[in-house]
């Protein structure tokens, strides 16, 4: 599985996000533009001494990570807060790519276009809370995409 952040905008969301890639050996791919310098301390202090560590991957557009890596349909997972289907729902193929948005926006509507089936949500009871920290909502996702790997 991969992690996908397209256009991350807070350092340090994209640092915690990177310590989790590394502690369970995934790559990490981030669309640019980005709100932030990767040598941000923030970057860095939010992945700890772990930064070094992560299998990052760049590419400069959408377009480009699409015709790079031409992963079929049914391996990418994009998470929105607006998503139909829950983040429980599907059986996770094992070559994933879990795509997540900008902090402030999300995912481009023109990356969501006709992938409405493939856009999951991650439940939350109180609808005072429009949405939850990227970073958080990454772990629990990747967690529960590798539960059958992890031996949960």
């Amino acid at each position: 599985m991969k992690m996908v952040l397209v256009e991350p905008e807070i350092p340090y969301n994209t640092g915690a996000i990177g310590r989790t890639c590394v502690a369970l050996n995934l790559e990490l791919i981030l669309i640019k533009p980005y709100g932030f310098s990767l040598d941000e301390k923030a970057v860095r202090r939010a992945g700890t001494d772990y930064w070094k560590h992560v299998d990052l991957c760049e590419y400069d557009d959408w377009q480009s990570f699409i015709a790079d890596r031409n992963p079929p349909r049914e391996s990418l997972y994009f998470f929105e807060e607006h998503g139909l289907q829950s983040v429980y729902a599907p059986d996770y193929q094992h070559d994933a790519f879990l795509v997540f948005g900008c902090e402030s926006k999300g995912l481009p509507t023109a990356i969501l276009e006709g992938k409405e089936d493939r856009i999951f949500s991650l439940p939350m009871r109180n609808p005072l809370v429009r949405s939850l920290n990227l970073a958080n909502v990454a772990t629990a996702v990747i967690y529960q995409a590798m539960r059958p790997q992890l031996g949960g």
